[in-house]
């Protein structure tokens, strides 16, 4: 595709075309949404998403997308709403659990985050960025040990993962506080 070369405004051109060819198809909308989410076209990328949702309401991908997109501009409960959606077309995205999970622990609702970190783990227990969040949400509840416990499994299986290291470093730093 066009877009992974980095020719996103060319494959936007090739996307307004197949929609003349082919005005009903909701997966031209969204690749043409991914594109100009790449652009930066927050809005417009919102846009093609819903019009993708609106040809096809089970489209959980294209649900997932306008999240992330809502997430971007700091619309965390509509970013939530649209992962609700998916996980309800899709109950196994390990993915948006991972994603909703973030959203609801920044806006501090902790035992929800927590629980859908958990499903996302279930879901996909190798992946070091799940393992990373959760650890994430568990520093700011200060429950040191089990967020060492996640930065350590991430550690494990993404050795290289800088930012790990810094907030395990801080977990134990905190624990060394707490201590004294």
């Amino acid at each position: 595709m066009k877009e992974d070369l980095g020719q996103n405004v060319a494959a936007i051109a090739d996307y307004d075309k197949a929609i003349q060819i082919a005005p009903d198809d909701p997966v031209v909308y969204y690749f043409r949404g991914m594109a100009k989410e790449t652009l930066k076209q927050h809005f417009a990328a919102i846009s093609d998403f819903d019009k993708a949702i609106q040809l096809e309401p089970n489209f959980a991908e294209a649900y997932h997308k306008r999240g992330e997109v809502k997430e971007g501009l700091k619309q965390y409960f509509a970013a939530i709403s649209d992962y609700d959606k998916a996980i309800k077309i899709e109950p196994d995205y390990a993915e948006v659990y991972h994603k909703r999970g973030v959203m609801k622990g920044v806006l501090g609702q902790s035992v929800a985050a927590i629980s859908d970190l958990n499903k996302a783990i279930e879901l996909k227990p190798d992946d070091a960025e799940i393992y990373y969040s959760r650890g994430g949400v568990k520093l700011s509840l200060e429950q040191h040990f089990g967020a060492i416990s996640d930065f350590d499994k991430a550690i494990q299986l993404k050795p290289n993962y800088a930012e790990v290291y810094v907030s395990r470093g801080i977990s134990k730093h905190k624990l060394v506080v707490h201590q004294d």
